[in-house]
């Protein structure tokens, strides 16, 4: 093949097409990852019974007692990007089923910290732990180069989301009223 020519792809494998068919394809696992990561945290959820944020809010006050940090109502407010009356019903609905406790804070008489029970770090554990255990096996014989490619390239995707930005001036559209229903 002369100098400046393209390759079939056939013994290189490294022409736009070719490129472009790989990047696709691995674009589709990471798509299939996240899907089967979505369902996992659904069935989750269902088994705990409790919403998304409630699990996420409990996750996190759970690494802060283990880190023996008090936390107020508003740290995981801020966390979840919710509102300061939308965390009180969310730890009202963790004290009502057992998950957590508020205490009052112990230099601040004025301020309550929301703290996990022990019942609560165990049922995680064994909700979670399995999953947490099987996503290990997964990648702990990976080598240091595959592992490096793999945070890279999660790195590479993380800066490519974190980069996109609504379009200045542009307005949201009202979704049609659903005409077809009687």
């Amino acid at each position: 093949m002369k100098h400046g020519e393209r390759s079939s792809g056939y013994w290189y494998g490294d022409d736009d097409d070719t490129r472009r068919r790989r990047a696709v394809a691995l674009l589709q696992s990471f798509r299939l990852y996240r899907a089967a990561e979505s369902a996992m945290r659904r069935r989750t959820r269902s088994e705990m019974r409790m919403g998304e944020n409630d699990l996420l809010a409990l996750r996190y006050l759970l690494k802060a007692n283990r880190e023996e940090r008090l936390v107020s109502p508003h740290e995981p407010a801020r966390y979840l990007g919710v509102s300061t009356a939308s965390m009180t019903a969310m730890v009202d609905r963790l004290v009502r089923s057992g998950h957590v406790r508020r205490e009052p804070h112990p230099s601040d008489r004025r301020s309550v910290v929301v703290v996990p029970t022990p019942e609560t770090d165990d049922d995680v554990r064994r909700t979670l732990g399995e999953m947490h255990t099987r996503i290990l096996d997964a990648v702990i014989d990976m080598s240091p180069e595959e592992s490096r490619i793999v945070v890279e390239c999660l790195e590479r995707l993380q800066a490519a989301l974190d980069s996109v930005h609504p379009a200045e001036g542009a307005t949201k559209k009202p979704i049609p009223a659903d005409t077809t229903r009687g």
